[in-house]
C-alpha cells in the first residue's frame, strides 16, 4: 500500500481494497464504456463501501462456522477465537480515538450505547441537571437525551439546552458555546456534543469545550459517530469521561455495524456498569457461570453480550487497511488537502453564493411565490477552516424549500456520482482519504456545474 504517498491525490492511495459501485450499478444514466467505470463515492460519510479485506474475512468466518461450529469459539484456524472477537479491534479502534485499550470497547450500537453511558454518567441533581448539546444534534441523540430526561422524571424542554448558530450563521462559534458553559455551568450535569456534526460537518472543538465542561464540574460526552477514522482524537488526553461511536461511516464496517465506546481510565473503579452483562464479567471466570457479577475493570466492563463475530471482522477488515495507510496523521494530511481542493473547485463555480451573502440575496422573509423568481445556487455551510471540518462539505441549495436540491441530486446521481441527500435543502459531499481522489472531487464539481447549467437554461 502506497502509505508515502498520501499527498498524491491522483492516486487512491490504498489501491484496489475497496469495492466501489459501478456507474452502472447505482443506475447512472452514461455511454456503456462509462458505465463500466467505477462511481464518484462522496458518501462515506453516510456509509463506507465494503473493503475487500473484509469480504475475504466475512468468507473466513463463515468457513469456520460451517466446518466448526460452536468449536469456532475456542479453536479457530485463523488465530481469531471468537470468545476473544473483540480483541481484534480492540487496539486499533484505541488508536484511533487517542485511548488506552482498556478505555474502549467494541460492543452493541450506537444509540444503545449512548443510553449505557448517560445511565452511568448523567446523575442529575436539584441544582445541577441540565445537558448541552448543539441544537440539530443527530434526531437519535436528541430522542436518547429527551428520554433520559424524562426517566428522571425532567421535562425535557426545561433541562436541555440546545445551542444554535447566530442569525445568519451556519455553524457554532467555539466562543458562545464556552460562554454558555462558563454561564450555565453550575446547572449542567452534562455536556454532549457531535465530534463532528452530522448536517453542517462542523468538527467541534473538543479540547476546549471538554477542558471548559471539567472546569465547571460537568461530565463531558461525546458522539462520535462523524468524527472517527475521519479527524484525529485524544480522548484520554482531553480527559474526555465517556464517547460513544458507530462503525459505518469512515470505518466502512458495513450497514447497522458494530458500535463502540469509551471511558475515561480514572471512572475505572468508581462507576461500575449499572446494567450488567455476562461478556463484562471476568473473562477468567465468565464460563463457570458464577452467580456475582465481577466487571472487566475499564470500559469494557459494560458489555452485555457476546458480540457478533461477522459485523467484528467486517470492521476489522477495514481497521487494517487504516493501519497499513498509517492510521490518522497521513490520513487527515491527505483528508485535508481532498476536501480543501473539491472547496477549491465548487466555489469557483457561478453558482456558488458565499455564506455570508445568503440572507441578502435570499431573504429568510421571502415568501414561497418570490423565492421562484430568485436564480438557484448553493453555499457550503461547512466551516471554511480546516481544523474547524472533516472531509465533509455540506452544500445548501438556494432557494430554501424550493425543490432545487432534489433536483440536483437526482441529476447528480444520473451522472455517476452519489452524494447523500438531507431534505429539504442540503447535499453532504466526503471524499474519503482510503479511496477518493483529486478526480472524483473534479468529477463532482463539474458534474454539480452542469447539472446547474441544466436547471438554469432557457426553455
Amino acid at each position: 500500500m502506497a502509505s508515502t504517498d498520501h499527498k498524491d491525490l491522483s492516486i487512491i492511495l490504498t489501491g484496489d481494497q475497496f469495492c466501489i459501485p459501478t456507474n452502472s450499478a447505482i443506475g447512472a444514466h452514461l455511454s456503456e464504456t462509462e458505465s463500466a467505470h467505477r462511481s464518484t463515492y462522496l458518501c462515506g460519510n453516510s456509509l463506507g463501501p465494503l473493503p475487500k479485506r473484509s469480504k475475504t474475512l466475512l468468507q473466513q468466518e463463515l468457513d469456520v462456522w460451517a466446518n466448526r461450529a460452536v468449536e469456532g469459539h475456542f479453536n479457530h484456524p485463523y488465530g481469531r477465537e471468537w470468545m476473544n472477537i473483540a480483541d481484534t479491534v480492540t487496539p486499533l479502534l484505541a488508536e484511533l480515538v487517542g485511548a488506552q485499550e482498556k478505555e474502549v470497547a467494541c460492543m452493541g450500537t450506537l444509540t444503545a450505547n449512548l443510553h449505557l453511558m448517560m445511565s452511568a454518567f448523567y446523575k442529575p441533581t436539584s441544582t445541577r441537571f441540565k445537558i448541552l448539546c448543539e441544537g440539530k444534534a443527530f434526531p437519535s441523540d436528541q430522542y436518547a437525551f429527551a428520554s433520559q430526561a424524562r426517566l428522571h422524571g425532567y421535562d425535557p424542554s426545561e433541562v436541555i439546552i440546545e445551542l444554535f448558530p447566530r442569525e445568519g450563521e451556519f455553524s457554532l462559534r467555539e466562543s458562545d458555546i464556552l460562554d454558555v458553559i462558563t454561564k450555565e455551568g453550575p446547572s449542567i450535569a452534562l455536556v454532549i456534543f457531535s465530534g463532528v456534526q452530522y448536517y453542517t460537518g462542523q468538527w467541534f472543538p473538543m479540547k476546549e469545550i471538554t477542558n471548559a465542561a471539567k472546569t465547571r464540574g460537568c461530565i463531558c460526552g461525546w458522539d462520535l459517530a462523524h468524527a472517527i477514522g475521519n479527524v484525529p482524537m485524544a480522548l484520554h488526553d482531553w480527559d474526555v469521561d465517556f464517547a460513544v461511536w458507530c462503525s459505518y461511516k469512515y470505518l466502512n464496517s458495513g450497514p447497522g455495524g458494530i458500535g463502540g465506546l469509551f471511558v475515561h481510565e480514572k471512572w475505572e473503579t468508581s462507576n461500575a456498569p449499572q446494567y450488567a452483562g455476562w461478556w463484562g464479567h471476568d473473562p477468567d471466570t465468565r464460563f463457570s457461570m458464577p452467580p456475582k457479577f465481577s466487571p472487566i475493570p475499564g470500559a469494557q466492563g459494560y458489555q452485555q453480550s457476546n458480540p457478533s463475530v461477522l459485523a467484528t471482522v467486517s470492521l476489522l477488515g477495514s481497521l487494517q487497511v487504516f493501519k497499513e495507510a498509517g492510521m490518522m496523521e497521513p490520513l487527515r494530511e491527505r483528508s485535508v488537502l481532498l476536501t480543501g481542493y473539491l472547496e477549491s473547485l465548487l466555489v469557483s463555480s457561478k453558482f456558488y453564493v458565499a455564506p455570508d451573502s445568503v440572507a441578502s440575496r435570499y431573504p429568510p422573509e421571502q415568501t414561497s411565490t418570490s423565492t421562484q423568481n430568485l436564480p438557484p445556487a448553493f453555499t457550503i455551510i461547512t466551516p471554511q477552516a480546516p481544523e474547524s471540518r472533516g472531509a465533509q462539505l455540506s452544500l445548501l441549495f438556494l432557494p430554501p424549500n424550493s425543490g432545487i436540491m432534489q433536483k440536483v441530486f437526482d441529476s447528480l446521481l444520473s451522472r455517476g456520482v452519489v452524494g447523500d441527500e438531507r431534505k429539504p435543502d442540503v447535499i453532504r459531499l466526503a471524499p474519503a482519504p482510503l479511496y477518493s481522489t483529486s478526480q472524483d472531487c473534479e468529477r463532482a464539481a463539474s458534474c454539480l456545474e452542469e447539472v446547474f447549467k441544466s436547471l438554469t437554461k432557457p426553455t
